[in-house]
């Protein structure tokens, strides 16, 4: 689809320090940043932001742990099967650890046999390990059946999540979640992992005032060794960043850079030829997530928390091997089933000229761990919302009450969460459960439904969304002079972060002379352009990744317009500026 290149609005950047340079200051200001104090991304500041409204249900919360602690009582925490729930898994794990709890355990669903969060399969196997305690991290809020179930086995139950709350809660002992109505704390973009930092941060403060590291003998714990994971998960599960998560994911990122990270994540940094003491926050979305996701996805979530709580870097690299291996598999099985998808829109004579408001897929032998990625990728290039389904089952062929599993990713201008709600509440029997947020959403319907589903799904879609909303657009920070593509301009932009949802890495475009061209990796435009200056001609490498090698290269093209992004390139311990292209096409 061709994207529209439009830049950014100039604002006013006079509340901003006259210490930054003015390009980083329009960045941030476009970004909405408000005062000179969103810049102190301490720790300091977050106490601050915190202190003031505590998140709803957290006394309670805080209640039943101290007692369970001197009780030691058998607690078992029910995780997700991606990087958020891994990292909320390994979070709580090694919390209670520092409580001086040896009664817990984990377990996380297979999606494979029991399906997302806490149902009552799952309490079932908890029970099994004599839980006396579920803690959910970043699942919950609509686990009704399973948190019913748990109660019925006289177990106590914490919910800790971030998902969007339905009509109903469930009727656990305790429930912390910012989107909960009631809930005024600042922050509603916390990922899983950043609620159970927060209930271990309040659970200290709780069990200091009530004595209990005094009257155990144990060291008060030190809740900041747990940024490392709270940057990892917030960031890989796409919350948007707003001041409170950057805070955490610049002190995480502060942390790792430092060295003072568990052997899991160090692993996994080395596995992926990360330089660690220049990890940035896109690394954590792009090369450690994807690694910890893969077994989620293809196999067992375990190996992901089992390599973040690894006791040793020897054990931890053997982990994050097998978790690189998993990711390659995915991939592959990735790229078979985009091109599948792709082939299937062009078989209903869809291109990207004529295109359904809405694309919603379903084969029988598509991968189900895979499918949240494969709608991902076709609402990028299609900018469309997606809905992917898989079987549920793969040996279940009675297509009469099989039921199949989708996941949704949209564009900005549709809530995909409210539009499935709405499709529920219009077809009762339709949806047979669905959960999410306003960019991504699950759900289950019945195999025989597909084409009704993918009807309604269509008709709403189309109803909801404005014609603007379907077009693809690139939001460009504006041109850099030649004099400002620099190392250490590359260097300013890379610190001024962590960039990510919601607070997008700067982008720029312009026009450049176009001097070599070839393609690397199958698929990757490696590029040499050039850019007049006040210093003369300056030469500029640019590496376009997945670009259609039908068009490219090109011999005939001597110019070129390119949206990019500014990066410093590391090879062989020589570092340079390199141009990451978004966007390329010919002038």
């Amino acid at each position: 689809m061709i994207k529209k290149i439009i830049r950014r609005a100039q604002v006013s950047t006079a509340h901003l320090p006259d210490t930054l340079p003015e390009t980083i200051k329009q960045i941030y200001a476009s970004r909405g940043m408000q005062s000179a104090q969103e810049l102190e991304l301490n720790v300091a500041r977050l106490q601050g932001m915190s202190a003031d409204t505590a998140l709803m249900g957290m006394d309670k919360a805080c209640q039943l742990l101290h007692q369970a602690l001197l009780n030691k009582t058998r607690i078992i925490i029910v995780g997700d099967f991606d990087a958020d729930g891994a990292t909320s898994t390994a979070l709580m794990m090694t919390a209670l650890n520092l409580f001086g709890s040896n009664h817990h355990d984990f377990i996380v669903p297979n999606r494979f046999e029991y399906g997302y969060g806490l149902t009552p399969e799952i309490v079932d196997l908890a029970a099994q390990q004599q839980a006396q305690m579920l803690i959910t991290v970043d699942n919950g809020i609509s686990c009704i059946a399973g948190v019913k179930r748990a109660k019925d086995l006289g177990m106590q139950v914490i919910v800790t999540d971030h998902h969007l709350p339905g009509h109903s809660l469930p009727n656990a002992d305790a429930i912390v979640n910012p989107n909960q109505v009631g809930c005024n704390f600042p922050s509603k973009a916390l990922a899983g992992v950043g609620v159970a930092f927060y209930l271990m941060l309040a659970l200290r403060k709780y069990c200091r005032e009530h004595n209990f590291f005094t009257e155990q003998g144990i060291a008060e714990p030190n809740i900041a060794q747990l940024l490392d994971l709270v940057a990892l998960g917030t960031v890989a599960d796409v919350v948007s960043l707003d001041a409170n998560n950057r805070i955490l994911v610049a002190q995480g990122l502060k942390r790792i850079r430092a060295g003072q990270t568990r052997p899991g994540i160090q692993a996994l940094i080395e596995i992926a030829n990360k330089n660690q003491q220049r990890l940035v926050a896109s690394d954590f979305g792009f090369a450690l997530g994807p690694r910890i996701n893969a077994a989620g996805r293809l196999d067992d979530m375990s190996y992901g928390i089992n390599c973040l709580l690894a006791n040793d870097l020897s054990s931890a690299r053997v982990m994050a091997a097998e978790l690189d291996d998993l990711n390659k598999t995915r991939r592959e099985i990735e790229q078979g089933m985009q091109q599948e998808a792709e082939r299937v829109l062009t078989s209903l004579n869809f291109d990207e000229e004529h295109l359904p408001s809405a694309i919603s897929l379903f084969q029988a032998d598509w991968h189900q761990g895979v499918i949240g990625i494969v709608a991902g990728r076709l609402k990028e290039k299609f900018h469309r919302p997606c809905i992917v389904f898989a079987k549920a089952k793969v040996e279940d062929n009675d297509s009469e009450h099989a039921e199949i599993k989708g996941s949704a990713r949209s564009i900005p201008g549709l809530h995909i969460r409210d539009l499935l709600e709405h499709i529920d509440s219009q077809n009762p029997d339709l949806i047979i459960k669905f959960g999410g947020h306003a960019m991504a959403a699950g759900l289950s319907i019945k195999e025989k439904n597909f084409t009704l589903f993918q009807q309604k799904f269509d008709e709403l879609a189309e109803k909801w969304l404005k014609p603007e909303d379907l077009e693809s657009i690139i939001l460009s920070d504006g041109e850099l002079s030649a004099n400002m593509l620099t190392l250490e301009f590359a260097e300013q932009l890379r610190e001024a972060g962590p960039w990510g949802q919601s607070f997008p890495e700067p982008l720029f475009d312009d026009t450049f002379t176009l001097i070599q061209q070839r393609i690397v990796g199958e698929k990757h435009l490696k590029i040499v352009v050039e850019k007049d200056s006040a210093q003369g001609k300056q030469v500029f490498d640019g590496i376009a990744f997945n670009v259609d090698v039908k068009a490219w290269p090109n011999t005939q093209v001597k110019q070129v317009h390119l949206a990019y992004r500014l990066d410093v390139n590391e090879f062989r311990g020589k570092r340079t500026v390199q141009l990451m292209i978004a966007d390329i096409r010919t002038v």
